[in-house]
């Protein structure tokens, strides 16, 4: 854990982790409240609202008396809010430094290529 940032949002964010990775699919069911508070050895209540911040956010979908299951499109969900935090936290500020140095759109792209050279599709070297 992070002790940095709040809890309930490094919690959210676990799960949003194993669902946009595949380790807990669309319609899995997502660790109890009581799993993740015994497992990060912290308040049930803090893992509850990390759990219910991916409930209203369509992410994680409550079954009474069964548990939280994730909801069909999920990843999909995550993927693209990830992609656009991306293009923001990134790209925008490549594009914006790439341009101050001169750089057209073509030396650009050879740079990003080249530096890409054997990075697998998992992104890993």
């Amino acid at each position: 854990m992070d002790e940095g940032r709040p809890i309930f949002l490094q919690i959210a964010e676990q799960l949003e982790n194993a669902i946009v990775d595949g380790s807990l699919a669309e319609g899995a069911q997502a660790p109890s409240t009581t799993e993740l508070a015994a497992f990060h050895r912290i308040n049930p209540a803090t893992a509850g609202k990390g759990v219910n911040q991916l409930v209203s956010d369509g992410i994680l979908q409550k079954r009474r008396g069964i548990g939280m299951f994730v909801a069909e499109g999920a990843r999909g969900v995550l993927m693209e809010r990830r992609r656009h935090a991306f293009a923001e936290q990134f790209v925008v500020p490549l594009v914006s430094e790439a341009r101050k140095l001169g750089f057209d759109a073509e030396e650009l792209k050879n740079m990003i290529d080249k530096s890409g050279q054997g990075v697998t599709q998992e992104g890993k070297r």
